[in-house]
């Protein structure tokens, strides 16, 4: 919340084939984490990766791992991504709701949250194992949902596309989303990271920072650039520049 600027290059638009490739190129810039999605097919319409994805790349690498659980069993799986070594684990306020069909461009909403206490559960579990905990929140679910949690985060991620796929436009109302966030974690007296993930470049993350994000993940901007060095470097002055 207008702290240091962190940036998370978000591992989806990386080279699958050549992973290890990329992360070692994109940790010559010092990204803060690595942003891994992991994407169950239920909750939202696509299949990602796994723990053991996660372990392998906590084995191989420094960079603290950012996991964003996009799942629909998050209970059940919750001590797999603790046991693999994620260092930031985030949950959906809407996981574990009935099920719907979600097509591309679509994503739950706030009618469709979980129980309050089995994602309070989540996340005191997450803290207790020494691990940071983090809530997100899909374009149609609006800040006031994860208030009554804010004194439980360590990070709010803020989804300014619909989760799913990588290389979407960002979604303009996710800045007075961020300014609620602001003025609900300040009257609770916390202080969470203000995460945002989606159509992040240099000209959102300039937009973004300027609402309170401080922590941006950034995909295709970094990993399809020429130069992905650069590409980080370049996006984080950016939101610097327009921090208050």
């Amino acid at each position: 919340m207008f702290g240091p600027i962190k940036i998370a290059p978000s591992l989806l638009s990386a080279d699958f084939l050549n992973l290890e490739r990329d992360v070692a190129v994109i940790g010559i810039a010092g990204p803060d984490y690595l942003h891994l999605d992991v994407m169950d097919g239920h909750f939202v319409p696509n299949l990602t990766i796994g723990p053991m994805f996660v372990k392998a790349l906590k084995r191989r690498f420094d960079i603290p791992l950012d996991v964003h659980l996009m799942i629909e069993n998050t209970s059940e799986q919750l001590d797999w991504y603790i046991d693999a070594g994620a260092d930031l684990i985030t949950v959906h306020v809407e996981s574990g709701a009935a099920k719907q069909a979600c097509k591309p461009g679509s994503s739950r909403c706030v009618q469709d949250a979980q129980d309050p206490e089995a994602l309070l559960e989540q996340l005191r579990s997450i803290r207790a194992a020494g691990r940071m905990a983090g809530l997100s929140l899909n374009p149609g679910t609006p800040a006031c949902a994860i208030t009554p949690f804010l004194t439980e985060l360590d990070l709010v991620l803020v989804m300014s596309v619909h989760p799913g796929f990588g290389g979407q436009s960002f979604i303009d109302d996710s800045l007075q989303k961020l300014d609620q966030i602001v003025v609900d974690a300040r009257a609770l007296g916390v202080d969470p990271i203000i995460e945002i993930d989606g159509g992040i470049n240099e000209q959102t993350a300039a937009k973004v920072a300027a609402h309170g994000a401080d922590m941006l993940v950034a995909g295709n901007a970094i990993f399809g650039a020429r130069d992905p060095n650069q590409a980080l470097h370049d996006i984080r002055a950016a939101a610097k520049a327009t921090q208050p």
